[in-house]
């Protein structure tokens, strides 16, 4: 049962977390009793606990509703700009305790809850997370629909309502098994079905030239059905939309099989349309060239701009009259965001908009386009670039593949055979931004061997792969480094630490990030340094309470805990990090008696259902974890978990409590990476590579406050450019390795199948295109290193106060500010607007 807080605990969260007024607590019990007893019709007598959770989901969304319909009142009637930001994955996790956090209602809902007897954590355990993202791009959607509300921009956030999310994962014997995400089966209370803008979305069919233009005809039809959910600004009174789509059949579907006898079938046959908002795709950095996926890409962008074009079309709230019909003033109103490729299909159906239904000539058409949207691109893997086959296309969408061989013959080269969506953003948006880092060294080569020297100061190795456009418009490129939202990933997630810093600089980080940098002043405090360390010990002591109870494995939380927490992917380089832990193993065997650093290694992540490699690595982390967990000379000193389902929820309990935060990927690979900053923000140290955001938050912190090793990306290049990558000469040089190795080969971690891990031993030394032997000895070195500071606790905690006051740039703030004044022309706005109860001006 939950402790009522002290009065000293109650003054330290007083203002991060809300005054618990009397009035508030009051009317929050009475609101939780009226919705156990009205909405879900239960009394105390029958009620469980998730009964509790809806009923306080409910009392907690009911201060979001005035605020959300005022908020909308406000936007028509100011009538500003508006982002329209559409993504196939939004990575949300769970909303209540977000919510709260937003609203200034923590810590009244937790008294009220206290009051009525009732653990809150537990209430708060019952949230299914909203998995509806593979990874990073999901995520980022997420803390970018945070900003976009806290910073007062008229933001709608667009995706598909899949029902089913990314997969649960679950260990079994060691393997990665999947699970269906059934996260809607108990309802969720945040969202509201808007039945009144469903929108129909055509599909196949035949396109008829006529005197009056193009129609496209015989299409089969499916319904998007929208529903809304609120998204809070931070304490601005603010709510914004997320309105994600759910494909419904149409009543008529297949009527021709109802009248001979066919009903049944025909029935039947409706799930086949609404099979497009099934399931979220579980491939992230792999491009899988299924119909039912190009499907989804249409459906959402197809059903997202009749909604762009209704708004656009109406001003005043609640007014469905046509009141503005000069498509000319689009890009004054509105800005379409393409996150990655996905919603690439949104240029080629704007434009079949404006042309066939708007009658607009190409050439105006094509100019209103290109200035209403703007596309981000996340990867550099080959593998993740979407190429459509012709004739896919040709069958799915008639009408769409000639709008793209249109726009092919004005500004590509012919006889393509592939739709390459990257290359239909590039042409189709006024601004590609890339996400991607690369060291300003690196930076030199490219201006020197591509650009010949043009103003290059956009750090960013997409040019490399869109050379052709870059040189034809280079105003086009620009760089926006990624960012979290501080409200989330520190306030939320590390209330503790959030406190230490507030005491401290007061409450305008949360708000205005850079302002941690202010705690330099401080690095030399000792009750400063302290009070952090106090912090991190107990979050790992919650944390390893959470392991315990659910791998029944003993920690040492007096251990390093050392995180490696991703998608699982060769060029993430789990595999280098398996090396190290069969190092540290063998090491501590060989001399049991000596004084080493106790660590406890965590990785975790997902692998693609189909991506047989990563699902092995898996089967190599859970196989050294089985002998090394179970081995008594190695005692507490090293143990290795693999974190079964790692998601948003896992994340934000395994974050605040890391140590170590292991950023290894082969530099050049990594577009950017969001959890590095999350772990950086925590008060974790980073080893790392000079790859993605690694490069930006070693000049933020200073290089001296990571632990920098390995190849950069000149030394990559120069090693592919000369003799190549030969792992046999690294595995006969280094003892180490080799013995590594051969226990992996041999059998030793998989003693009931020796030959077990023969296919990842054959990968890293004959097709490893990721280089992992070739950072082997660096990686090893800079982990000896690690070691020697965490022996010092003060001037490790000193490091880690040099990387939270660096953190100031990565707030998804400065970067959805960015993104507002130099790509969507609209200003953000920390302006609070009036509460609901209060007169609009």
């Amino acid at each position: 049962m939950s402790k009522p807080f002290s009065d000293h605990d109650k003054r330290k969260q007083i203002s991060v977390r809300g005054l618990a007024g009397v009035e508030n607590v009051a009317e929050l019990k009475v609101a939780f009793n009226r919705h156990l007893h009205f909405t879900l019709v239960k009394d105390r007598n029958v009620a469980n606990k998730r009964d509790y959770y809806f009923a306080l989901a409910n009392t907690v969304r009911d201060h979001l509703v005035g605020r959300w319909i005022r908020t909308q009142q406000y936007y028509y009637e100011k009538d500003p700009k508006r982002v329209y930001y559409i993504s196939l994955e939004f990575y949300m996790g769970r909303t209540l305790q977000n919510t709260m956090v937003n609203l200034a209602l923590e810590n009244a809902c937790d008294e009220a809850i206290y009051q009525l007897g009732l653990d809150m954590e537990e209430l708060e355990d019952m949230e299914e997370d909203a998995g509806l993202g593979n990874g990073g791009l999901g995520r980022l959607a997420a803390c970018f629909l945070d900003s976009m509300a806290s910073l007062g921009l008229a933001a709608y956030g667009y995706g598909i309502r899949y029902e089913f999310g990314i997969f649960n994962q679950k260990i079994v014997n060691g393997w990665q098994v999947e699970e269906a995400d059934d996260w809607l089966r108990y309802g969720n209370p945040w969202e509201k079905a808007r039945p009144e803008y469903m929108r129909a979305v055509k599909f196949y069919g035949r396109t008829e030239h006529t005197p009056d233009g193009v129609k496209w005809v015989d299409t089969q039809v499916v319904l998007a059905l929208p529903y809304d959910t609120p998204i809070p600004g931070y304490r601005n009174n603010i709510v914004n939309t997320m309105r994600l789509w759910s494909a419904k059949a149409p009543c008529d579907f297949n009527l021709k099989d109802f009248n001979v006898g066919g009903y049944i079938q025909a029935v039947l046959d409706r799930n086949l349309c609404e099979n497009i908002s099934r399931v979220l795709y579980p491939n992230d950095n792999f491009f899988e060239g299924k119909e039912l996926r190009l499907k989804q890409e249409y459906f959402v962008v197809a059903a997202t701009l009749q909604d762009v074009v209704r708004r656009f079309k109406a001003s005043k709230f609640g007014s469905r009259e046509v009141v503005r019909t000069d498509f000319a003033e689009l890009p004054n109103k509105v800005a379409i965001q393409l996150n990655d490729t996905h919603p690439a299909m949104a240029i080629p159906e704007l434009m079949r908009v404006l042309v066939d239904e708007e009658k607009l000539g190409w050439d105006k058409a094509w100019d209103v386009c290109v200035r209403t949207c703007a596309y981000t691109n996340h990867t550099v893997l080959p593998e993740a670039l979407e190429r459509w086959p012709i004739d896919l296309f040709h069958h799915l969408l008639p009408r769409h593949l000639e709008i793209i061989f249109e726009i092919n013959h004005r500004f590509m080269e012919g006889g393509c055979k592939k739709v390459n969506m990257a290359h239909l953003c590039i042409v189709g948006s006024h601004i590609l931004i890339a996400t991607l880092y690369v060291s300003y060294t690196n930076t030199n080569t490219l201006k020197s061997s591509y650009f010949n020297g043009t103003n290059f100061d956009i750090v960013c190795a997409t040019m490399c792969r869109f050379k052709d456009f870059y040189e034809l418009d280079p105003h086009k490129f620009q760089n926006k480094t990624n960012g979290i939202t501080p409200r989330r990933w520190l306030v939320m997630c590390n209330p503790g630490l959030a406190e230490v810093i507030a005491e401290k600089i007061g409450e305008e980080f949360i708000r205005d990030l850079d302002q941690l940098k202010r705690l330099l002043k401080f690095i030399n405090d000792d009750a400063f340094i302290r009070d952090i360390a106090k912090v991190k010990q107990e979050n790992k002591l919650k944390f390893a309470v959470h392991l315990e109870e659910h791998y029944k494995v003993k920690i040492n939380p007096q251990s390093m805990f050392d995180f490696q927490v991703k998608r699982i992917h060769e060029y993430k380089r789990q595999l280098l990090n398996c090396l190290h832990m069969i190092t540290y193993y063998n090491r501590i065997k060989k001399e049991p008696n000596k004084h080493w650093t106790p660590r406890t290694i965590m990785v975790g992540g997902k692998a693609a259902p189909g991506y047989h490699t990563a699902k092995m690595i898996i089967r190599l982390i859970t196989a050294i974890g089985e002998v090394v967990n179970h081995d008594p000379v190695v005692g507490d000193r090293l143990k290795v978990i693999f974190l079964e389902n790692y998601r948003v929820t896992l994340a934000e309990k395994a974050i605040p409590s890391a140590d170590l935060s292991e950023q290894i990927s082969t530099a050049g690979t990594e577009a950017s990476g969001t959890g590095n900053m999350k772990f950086m923000l925590n008060g974790a140290l980073t080893i790392g590579t000079m790859d993605g955001a690694n490069v930006e938050m070693a000049e933020e912190a200073g290089e001296e406050n990571l632990f920098i090793f390995g190849m950069r990306v000149e030394d990559v290049d120069a090693m592919d450019a000369g003799k190549g990558y030969h792992a046999s000469e690294y595995y006969n040089r280094i003892p180490e390795l080799k013995q590594a190795m051969d226990q992996i080969a041999g059998g030793f971690f998989s003693p009931k199948q020796p030959d077990l891990f023969k296919e990842l031993v054959d990968l890293l030394m004959h097709h490893d295109r990721f280089k992992v032997f070739a950072d082997y000895e660096a990686y090893i070195k800079c982990q000896d290193k690690v070691n020697q500071l965490y022996k010092n606790p003060k001037e490790w905690t000193k490091m880690v106060i040099h990387n939270i006051a660096g953190c100031g740039k990565f707030s998804s703030d400065r970067t959805i500010a960015q993104y507002a004044r130099e790509i969507w022309g609209m200003e953000p706005s920390l302006e609070k607007i009036p509460a609901p109860d209060e007169k609009l001006k």
